[in-house]
């Protein structure tokens, strides 16, 4: 019982990290029908981004205060806005009009430039820091196993629930986020009624850029070490939990992701940690098979 607690902790810290870079998939999804391929290198970006700003502060290899916290938090969310402007701006509106296969390979093409671009300007190495949020809460011990819920799973979950909740107002409450689901829905009749919509997939775009980047300041605070390739893996589960929740659904994101890192952590525990990679795609392959269109999806039905 107590380990599987401990699992069960471990799987939905790590379940909220890929809930925020799937909510950026099915963002771009929703409103513009296609997938941004580069958004797992752009949570990569954003975690090196967090790296960089640990050390300007001085704060890598010890506790960092909250002060501290929130400004390296911050800076990952402003630089990797602008990357994911920049990817909107090169990748996807010059082909905005063209056959849907080329902002896809664009996308992929986008992808490999930022894991280049990273791995030349960082170098290949692995970048470790120091624990940044030490110690935590013991919350069970049975035979001599503790329960942990350490600060740093605790601040995980505090920040992604506050910037979903934050995400949530934005999108049911404000103007910008009417408009959104106006362009979601009939991109072209939103046009006609006056909304910009080149500036609101723009904006699109840079809003799922800064949940990436939150994720990646995250990854880094809970496992901290990073290299240029964790973007590729973590985009394609992230990804992978988009599609399962349902894709172009924002629940259904956070669902998938809270399910796949579940799936993942509680196969690593109890089977081989090698094959954990292939329950969760099998779930998903389950799913897609008996459930086309993810959990909390809904048919998509085609206008004429």
């Amino acid at each position: 019982m107590a380990y599987a607690l401990q699992q069960l902790i471990n799987g939905v810290s790590l379940g909220m990290i890929y809930g925020l870079i799937a909510v950026g998939y099915t963002m771009v999804y929703g409103i513009i029908g296609m997938i941004n391929f580069a958004h797992g290198d752009v949570f990569m970006v954003g975690a090196f981004v967090s790296l960089i700003t640990v050390l300007l502060l001085g704060i890598g290899g010890g506790a960092a205060g909250p002060g501290a916290l929130l400004l390296v938090l911050l800076a990952a969310m402003a630089v990797t806005a602008l990357y994911g402007w920049t990817v909107e701006r090169v990748a996807y509106r010059p082909l905005r009009g063209s056959f849907r296969l080329a902002p896809l390979i664009s996308a992929i093409g986008m992808s490999i430039l930022l894991q280049n671009y990273v791995q030349v300007a960082q170098g290949a190495r692995v970048k470790p820091t120091g624990t940044l949020v030490p110690g935590g809460v013991t919350l069970m011990q049975s035979e001599g196993f503790n329960v942990q819920f350490s600060y740093v799973q605790m601040l995980i979950c505090v920040v992604t629930l506050g910037v979903l909740a934050g995400f949530t107002l934005l999108v049911t409450r404000t103007p910008l986020g009417r408009a959104m689901r106006a362009c979601e829905q009939d991109r072209k009749m939103a046009a006609l009624l006056g909304i910009d919509t080149d500036r609101i997939i723009s904006l699109t775009f840079v809003i799922g850029a800064a949940l990436a980047a939150v994720a990646g300041c995250m990854y880094l605070l809970r496992y901290g070490v990073i290299d240029f390739y964790i973007g590729f893996l973590a985009g394609v589960k992230a990804f992978t939990a988009a599609v399962l929740g349902g894709i172009g659904s924002l629940p259904g994101a956070v669902l998938g992701g809270l399910l796949i890192g579940l799936i993942e952590t509680f196969w690593s525990a109890y089977f081989s940690a090698q094959y954990k990679d292939v329950a969760a795609f099998s779930i998903l392959i389950l799913t897609l098979v008996f459930m086309p269109t993810g959990l909390l999806g809904r048919q998509e039905v085609e206008k004429v």
